[in-house]
């Protein structure tokens, strides 16, 4: 098993650098700096994609999610994207406990969406309940990413942006997906949303950029905007 492991690690690093893109690695290390410039390839994103679609053909797709930890920010991102293909719930929601530990940063935090998921929104949010107080940055964000994604259309209600809103952390990347779901709310559930804003029941700065950024949305009405201008806290 080692050697097989061994041997998939060298393939897939050897096809992530074909890939290198010197440029964008400069453009995506000045994005991700909490990541270590020598551990960043360079390969864009619908590449990885690409990548992840042809490698969850094959067997040795399930040992590469074996492989932790990674040596290279891109081979985190393809792991999460493998995480995505996966089909069974429970070997999904597995698969990202034992990832989540190892991400260090926004952008492979926000990569990881298993379709799966959707089926299984019940179950799912109660696991998110447990994402959410387990202190980690990057699994509260991942935690908070996933409120956003499945629960602000059909499956919304009323009680789940008091768990957001209930967060309190010292932790940039935390707050600000704060901000970005209550700024995707306000867009998607104006009123579940507003009372959470006109109460102030978010933190100063979190408060703000929640504001900011729903201003800057094209989802979003004018009216509304004008309104939101009116509760920024000084």
């Amino acid at each position: 098993m080692g050697s097989l492991l061994s041997a998939l690690e060298e393939e897939i690093r050897r096809r992530l650098f074909e890939l290198q893109d010197l440029k964008y690695k400069e453009f995506a290390c000045k994005l991700i700096p909490t990541v270590n410039p020598e551990t960043v390839i360079g390969v864009r994103t619908p590449e990885l994609r690409k990548l992840a679609r042809e490698f969850s053909k094959r067997a040795e797709a399930l040992e590469f999610l074996k492989i932790l930890p990674h040596g290279y920010y891109e081979e985190n991102n393809l792991h999460g994207l493998l995480i995505e293909t996966l089909r069974d719930y429970d070997a999904a929601v597995a698969a990202v406990d034992e990832f989540l530990p190892y991400v260090d940063n926004w952008a492979t935090c926000d990569l990881i969406s298993p379709k799966i998921f959707k089926k299984h929104l019940p179950e799912l949010y109660e696991k998110i309940k447990v994402w959410l107080i387990s202190g980690q940055t990057y699994t509260v964000r991942f935690g908070i990413r996933m409120l956003m994604g499945f629960y602000l259309d059909d499956a919304f209600r009323p009680e789940i942006p008091e768990l957001v809103a209930g967060i309190r952390s010292e932790e940039y990347y935390v707050n600000m997906m704060i901000a970005w779901y209550f700024a995707t709310a306000l867009a998607k559930q104006y009123e579940g949303a507003l009372s959470y804003i006109r109460e102030q029941r978010l933190a100063k700065w979190t408060h703000n950029k929640a504001i900011q950024k729903a201003i800057e949305s094209y989802r979003i009405s004018d009216e509304a905007k004008a309104y939101l201008r009116t509760m920024k806290v000084k």
